[in-house]
Formats: C-alpha cells, sequence, structure tokens
C-alpha cells in the first residue's frame, strides 16, 4: 500500500471525498493533504479531520508570503497536524517580494525547529537562498523537500542536510532527466513519493487533472528504476513516510498527540 505524502484533497477542484475513494481502490492506504497559505491549511484540517487515512500540514506558501504567518503556530497545535509547510522560495513566479518570501521561510524554519515539525519545502529557482536560510537556522531533523525538481548535485546539498526527497510525475516526464538521475541515486531511506495532486500528473495522464490514485503511478515508476518490486518500494516508501512526519502506523503521532485513526 502506498502513501501519497503530499496533495492538496481541500482544493477548490476537488472532490475530497471522491479522490480519497478512488485512491484507495487504487491501493493508496494514506494521505497528506498539504496547505498553502492560513485560510488554505484550515481547509486542509478540515478534510483531515473527518478521514482516518489522511493528514495535514499548514504552512505558508512562497507565493502567499505577503499574508504573513500570523495565526500559524495556532493551527500547528490541531492533532491532524504533522508537518509546517509547504514553505519555501518560488523565484520563477515571485508572486510576493523575495526579501518576503526569505523572512516568512525562516520564521516557518524556526517554527518547525521549536516546535519539533516535519518541514515540508518548496523551492523553485532558489536553491542557494534555500540552503542558506537552512543553514542559518538549522535545517529540522525532520524535512522534505517536496516535488523535487533537482539534480545529483541539490540531492547531494539535501542530503549533506539531512533532508528526505519527495519525488512526483515530473520524475515521469522525459523533459526532466536529471530528476530521474537524483532518483536513481538518492538512498532509499531517504525517498519518499507524491502526487502535488491536482498538479502534475504523471506519464501517461500528462495534460489531465491528477490525483492521489496516480502515486502509484509514480511508485512503480520509480520501483521499475531502481530495479525493485512495486510492493517493496511501497514498503519503504511508506515506512519513510510515517517517519518523517512521525506518524504510528496505528496513526498515535510520536509526540503523543493522537491523529486520526
Amino acid at each position: 500500500m502506498w502513501f501519497d505524502n503530499h496533495c492538496h484533497l481541500h482544493h477548490r477542484r476537488v472532490d475530497a471525498d471522491e479522490a480519497a475513494g478512488a485512491a484507495r481502490a487504487a491501493g493508496v492506504s494514506r494521505m497528506i493533504t498539504v496547505g498553502c497559505s492560513l485560510e488554505d491549511s484550515r481547509l486542509a484540517i478540515e478534510v483531515a479531520g473527518r478521514m482516518g487515512d489522511v493528514w495535514a500540514t499548514a504552512g505558508v506558501h512562497p507565493h502567499d508570503a505577503s499574508e504573513g504567518v500570523e495565526g500559524l503556530e495556532e493551527l500547528l497545535a490541531h492533532p491532524s497536524v504533522v508537518a509546517v509547510g509547504e514553505a519555501g522560495l518560488d523565484y520563477h513566479y515571485d508572486r510576493s517580494p523575495r526579501e518576503t518570501q526569505r523572512e516568512v521561510f525562516r520564521r516557518q524554519i524556526e517554527l518547525a525547529n521549536r516546535r519539533g515539525k516535519a518541514l515540508v519545502i518548496h523551492t523553485r529557482e532558489a536553491w542557494d537562498d534555500t540552503f542558506a536560510l537552512l543553514d542559518a537556522e538549522g535545517t529540522p531533523a525532520r524535512t522534505v523537500f517536496h516535488c523535487f525538481t533537482g539534480g545529483p548535485d541539490e540531492l547531494g546539498q539535501c542530503l549533506a542536510r539531512g533532508a528526505s526527497v519527495s519525488f512526483s510525475g515530473i520524475v515521469t516526464f522525459p523533459s526532466a532527466p536529471e530528476v530521474l538521475a537524483a532518483a536513481r541515486q538518492v538512498p532509499l531511506d531517504r525517498i519518499l513519493v507524491e502526487t502535488d495532486s491536482p498538479y502534475l500528473a504523471p506519464v501517461p495522464f500528462r495534460g489531465k487533472p491528477n490525483q492521489p490514485a496516480n502515486v502509484t503511478v509514480v511508485g512503480a515508476f520509480l520501483a521499475a528504476e531502481r530495479g525493485l518490486p512495486d510492493a517493496e518500494l511501497a514498503r519503504i516508501t511508506t515506512a519513510n513516510t510515517l517517519a518523517l512526519y512521525g506518524i504510528e502506523p496505528e496513526g498515535e503521532a510520536s509526540d503523543g498527540q493522537t491523529g486520526p485513526a
């Protein structure tokens, strides 16, 4: 059974119950629905709170950095919330000023460290500043670079800081050979899988809305590249995800808080 560690079940274009049901039928046993702003995080928490196999994150995406992080710490106290994020830097779109992005990211790194939460990182065309901020604040013990878009060099930098990396449908794109090269090299104890749905549907579903069920496609592709049976990579990535987010197999968070069963 697979674990989609990064999706957006609560997205306005998604019927959460339908998407979750399709995922379960496809062999996806757990999902994390990821917040991108304060309001979006509240929606994620609402969905996770009524589904026993879904957890949430709460964070401020770099696109929304201009709204600040006031009120975020309160959301992190919710028992369904297993991580800060997605947080980071996006210099491709620059929808918030870069200085603001850096400050909001810095504050979320600090929150993850102080509260002992995992940190979910979004970085696009901003590797140097991302690594510099992590070094300045201290990379949280449980950190994941979601939707990894780097190559072997960036992978090495992530691993040197103790981080894990999560691969989305991008790894199946012929136009992303550097991502595939990294996927072939990443240690198996640092690899996670995700959909980032409803975005980034994998081959052969490109151009269509993505869904958590398709994490099985991403996983099968990676398993073939690593010479592993699908079931073995599913076991490995699920164990890695449980450990990263502090979720016990029974659904009890490692900090003593009880999450969804």
